[in-house]
């Protein structure tokens, strides 16, 4: 019979032969998931035996990690700001940048009573339903949207789990507020802060084993990966209150073109933060105000 550090030893050379990042921690979590423990629990119990009973569905879970599943759809969650949220095929895997990305937002924003915010293409719903939370004191109303039914019921089981006030909508980038068939009911708008993680790879470009698990509809965006970013940016002016802050994630050699776009239409204090890394990956925005877009319609001449 094998011991605790025995099968902790084999699993983590097993991963590392078929080219697995961090193998030693995705050995440690998938015995932590299978064992009911902890890290500590392991290391002060590596001269243990392990039943045969444990070791076959640790073996199973051994061979889908090796084959470049990723470790949050075989634990079916992931720690995300501090909360644990579920993951799975049907959305985006949460990742660091992400969690950074918010953080970047929540340190900028003004924060109001009553302020609207909005996650557009949420997934699995961590950014909207983070910022629920996180704001909860402004009793602010959020708006989830994205156009897969699967991800929003997943974004659905998450804000129920964490018990986030949230409202979700299926929508194209922004065709629920336009077409009356998208919903039954209207989302509400402007709003005061936008976050939105949108699909940005270009089509054909090959991606790391594990990102492939990730539906297509949330990675790919055209030829260059800015497609739907643009959309995105110019149906959003409508619906942005004066002064309201947007923030993407974007790839690390697309921020300045995001920047460039943001300033042609009219938003101000552009710039393009980086992440702990040191890449550009989050182009931010302050919408026009409202009074001055108002203005400049009604000088537009009607009589030619």
């Amino acid at each position: 019979m094998k011991t605790v550090n025995e099968v902790l030893t084999g699993g983590t050379q097993y991963l590392e032969a078929r080219g697995i990042e961090g193998a030693r921690h995705s050995m440690q979590s998938l015995m932590v998931h299978v064992l009911g423990c902890d890290r500590t629990w392991l290391y002060l119990h590596f001269d243990d035996p392990l039943p045969e009973a444990k070791l076959a569905p640790l073996r199973e879970l051994l061979r889908q990690r090796g084959q470049g599943v990723p470790l949050q759809h075989l634990l079916g969650s992931t720690e995300f700001y501090r909360r644990e949220f579920r993951t799975d095929a049907r959305a985006l895997i949460p990742r660091p940048e992400t969690e950074e990305l918010v953080e970047l937002a929540l340190s900028r924003v003004e924060r109001k009573d009553g302020m609207r915010v909005l996650d557009m293409g949420c997934g699995s719903g961590v950014i909207g339903i983070t910022l629920a939370l996180e704001l909860a004191e402004q009793h602010p109303t959020v708006v989830l949207a994205d156009i897969s039914d699967a991800a929003l019921a997943l974004t659905l089981e998450n804000a129920n789990r964490l018990g986030a006030r949230v409202q979700t909508y299926r929508s194209d980038l922004f065709s629920a507020w336009t077409d009356a068939a998208e919903s039954a009911i209207t989302p509400p708008s402007p709003f005061n802060l936008v976050l939105a993680n949108l699909p940005y790879v270009p089509d054909g470009e090959q991606v790391a084993a594990e990102v492939a698990h990730d539906p297509a509809t949330a990675l790919y965006g055209g030829p260059d990966g800015l497609d739907v970013v643009r959309a995105f940016l110019k149906e959003s002016l409508p619906h942005l209150a004066g002064r309201a802050l947007v923030a993407l994630e974007v790839g690390h050699d697309q921020g300045e073109r995001v920047r460039a776009l943001m300033q042609e239409l009219g938003f101000t204090d552009t710039e393009v933060l980086t992440d702990m890394s040191g890449k550009p990956r989050f182009p931010i925005g302050r919408a026009p105000e409202r009074e001055e877009k108002e203005k400049e319609l009604q000088e537009v001449p009607m009589d030619e």
